[in-house]
């Protein structure tokens, strides 16, 4: 069997999420942006807000609104674990989530002991942010 390229492993991290947060949520969000960097994970979620978070928080029920998405993402956690493991073929060390309610965003963040196998082990290449200072 051919083993799948970095870019193809992304694409289906990011297809998989879209429909676990429908299947889950209720709610697909409307883009999912997935990227290696080395030993890490980076995952952007665009408007994964649920319809009842949005109505808590334009009811001036902001807490509520953080706690309900609290429980959610905690709920979700470990079928967003086992997802990406099945997905690379080895444990994570940690994930950690992050939802802006005003944003909409949802940002993931995986770490991992090593970059799974693939046919081009090499991340593609990203801009290295401390430079663009220069």
């Amino acid at each position: 069997m051919v083993q799948p390229t970095i870019g193809q492993l992304e694409t289906e991290i990011s297809q998989r999420i879209i429909n676990l947060y429908n299947d889950r949520l209720g709610k697909s969000p409307s883009q999912v942006i997935c990227h290696f960097f080395d030993t890490e994970i980076v995952i952007s979620l665009e408007n994964s807000v649920t319809q009842a978070e949005q109505t808590l928080l334009k009811e001036g029920h902001a807490t509520l609104a953080e706690q309900v998405r609290l429980y959610l993402e905690k709920i979700i956690k470990p079928d967003l674990k086992n997802l990406i493991e099945e997905i690379i073929g080895q444990p994570i060390l940690y994930l950690m989530t992050n939802t802006n309610l005003t944003t909409g965003r949802t940002g993931i963040v995986v770490i991992l002991k090593e970059l799974p196998e693939g046919r081009n082990p090499e991340p593609i290449p990203k801009i290295n942010v401390r430079n663009l200072a220069d």
